[in-house]
């Protein structure tokens, strides 16, 4: 992929990619060890995290389409090369947090973004800022064990 055409954003907007859409790739595999380099990337790649978790749903039966949406993850990379983080030892350490949900977004299971099911978008959304708290306290105790 070397000489491809480079793009502005890792997925198509509003992609619904699903289990039953599209034929079988003839080499499950590859696509296994595309989307494995591409989880590896997401360390110091952060944008395309969203992309390749997604595409990650899907290594067990790849399908066309999944494959065509990593393509495009790798054209996107290809045009964002001088992208990424650089972690300094001597940076200053402050941790962020995002939270999102998307009630019943997932065509395959109708479950919510942050997993399990929702009564509501309101619902959805106190769910993931909950899972969120609980990581960034999770973090703090592992940073201060760590002694950082």
């Amino acid at each position: 992929m070397y000489g491809c055409k480079p793009i502005s954003t890792p997925m198509v907007l509003n992609l619904h990619l699903t289990i039953d859409e599209g034929a079988p790739i003839e080499n499950p595999e590859m696509y296994q060890s595309l989307v494995g380099r591409l989880m590896y990337l997401t360390i110091t790649r952060p944008d395309i995290t969203y992309a390749v978790n997604k595409l990650c749903q899907y290594s067990s039966a790849p399908k066309l389409p999944h494959l065509q949406a990593v393509y495009r993850v790798l054209h996107y990379i290809k045009g964002t090369i001088g992208h990424g983080i650089f972690y300094s030892t001597s940076a200053d350490l402050t941790l962020k947090g995002f939270a999102d949900a998307d009630w019943s977004s997932c065509h395959d299971s109708r479950r919510s973004t942050t997993g399990p099911v929702s009564c509501s978008s309101a619902d959805a959304e106190y769910h993931a800022l909950s899972q969120a708290a609980k990581e960034m306290v999770w973090l703090i105790k592992l940073l201060n064990d760590l002694k950082v």
